[in-house]
């Protein structure tokens, strides 16, 4: 599973914004099949859901992260991982690895600046695997460091762009939506960095899918320990029974 957990900035001296937020993620996430357990708050200025493994799941965590990080009130931790079944209705009844995961990233992103507060944490990539949870984070804190940088003009024109379909004349449509010149939209679109973004925003999707879809090996992960403690139990049973034959023949040849 994906768990987002996203912590309010500066919460001690700022009025409460948990129910705004949610207001918001339940508008982004409504009729959204990624969506597993709804967002809601668990403690304090803390707020956390959990999205599905795979692309549906992925595509929505890069947006909401994305989302978040544009505000820059809000630190995201991305965790990826097992999550303990049968799964509550509420995240905060949750257990498993992707919580666990999800609280040390939002705990590194606290430690950055406003609009890249985001770090991610997944399943230890084996010998000669790339490091999916790194690569993730990079992109998605290389895209939130665009968007920072990007002036009210430029957002004015990546917004209008992003309702339109992607085909031939969109920034004609901007210009006349925005009542500018065509010429004035092609210079807004390359300062905002905007084709940039929508270039590199699949890539951290299919990434992110990928990592969600590693947390199949995890199950062995858990079940390990149970395993060694069983052999220690096995390799006790069987050194008190040798010991216990020890004990019996050292009894006999007392006796005799």
């Amino acid at each position: 599973m994906i768990v987002l957990t996203v912590d309010q900035r500066g919460s001690t001296y700022a009025a409460d914004r948990v129910p705004e937020v949610l207001a918001e993620l339940a508008e982004l996430t409504r009729g959204h099949e990624g969506v597993v357990v709804p967002f809601e708050r668990t403690v304090g200025d803390e707020v956390q859901g959990i999205l599905a493994v795979g692309p549906a799941g992925a595509e929505l965590a890069v947006d909401i992260a994305l989302h978040l990080l544009r505000d820059q009130g809000w630190s995201v931790g991305i965790g990826v991982g097992p999550v303990e079944g049968p799964l509550p209705t509420v995240s905060r009844e949750a257990r498993g690895f992707a919580f666990y995961r999800a609280r040390d990233a939002v705990e590194r992103a606290k430690t950055r600046g406003r609009g890249t507060s985001i770090a991610v944490e997944g399943p230890a990539p084996g010998p000669a695997e790339p490091d999916l949870a790194a690569e993730v984070e990079a992109l998605l804190r290389l895209l939130a460091a665009i968007r920072a940088r990007r002036t009210p003009q430029g957002w004015e024109v990546a917004d209008t762009l992003a309702t339109l379909e992607d085909k031939p004349g969109r920034q004609r449509i901007v210009a006349q939506s925005l009542e500018v010149s065509e010429q004035a939209v092609s210079q807004r679109v390359r300062a905002a960095l905007w084709q940039e973004e929508v270039a590199v925003r699949p890539v951290a999707v299919r990434l992110l899918a990928e990592l969600s879809g590693s947390t199949r090996e995890q199950p062995d992960a858990v079940s390990r320990p149970a395993a060694e403690a069983g052999n220690r139990r096995a390799k006790t049973t069987r050194a008190s029974g040798k010991h216990a034959e020890t004990e019996r023949a050292e009894t006999e040849r007392a006796k005799s």
